[in-house]
């Protein structure tokens, strides 16, 4: 063996020893957003209903693959109207396009990029990245976590219903804040 394919090889089993696989563990993961509302304040919401797996590098501390689905009507705001307006053809089109899906395509230190779809649009957005790390919990589970915060256009997904409002502005903001909090338990 070549001395370039023994240290590729090295290399590749040392990462091997140093990642895991984890499933996102939905009872400790928030998968939220707010978006400004008559200009002056922001809703919140978040989706209950979603699925992911994740690659951690433990030694690194940093994420190295990631894929997740999101139940679109799943949405919750803590208002049912708002919530039924989001799931209609003005807004998502829950019944049409049913999933918002991601991947991670690369780690850059504290930024993350991945490929978002939304109503049938693939974007591939930046987002901040916050390496939280592993444990072992009293259960003898092993857990990695981090956080993601970005912004994206909703105008860029085709969501673009609005009202303008008399005041001046609008009623729903197009500059949507992602905030994504993970957890997940090691396969095993």
């Amino acid at each position: 063996m070549s001395l370039k394919k023994l240290v590729i090889t090295s290399t590749l089993l040392v990462s091997a020893l140093f990642a895991g696989n984890y499933n996102v563990d939905n009872s400790h993961t928030n998968v939220g957003f707010k978006v400004k509302h008559m200009m002056i304040t922001n809703v919140k919401g978040n989706f209950n209903d979603f699925t992911g797996t994740f690659e951690y590098d433990e030694k690194a501390n940093t994420l190295k693959a990631l894929s997740g689905e999101i139940k679109v009507a799943s949405i919750n705001t803590e208002n049912k109207k708002r919530d039924d307006h989001l799931r209609s053809a003005d807004f998502f089109h829950a019944e049409k396009y049913p999933k918002i899906i991601f991947n991670l395509t690369k780690i850059e230190e504290d930024e993350a990029y991945g490929d978002i779809t939304i109503k049938g649009i693939t974007k591939n957005i930046k987002l901040d990245f916050e390496a939280g790390g592993t444990i072992k919990d009293p259960w003898g589970n092993e857990r990695a976590g981090f956080a993601l915060e970005g912004k994206i256009k909703r105008k860029d997904f085709g969501i673009t219903w609005n009202k303008v409002i008399e005041a001046g502005g609008v009623a729903v903001g197009d500059t949507v804040k992602l905030e994504v909090e993970v957890e997940g338990i090691k396969a095993k």
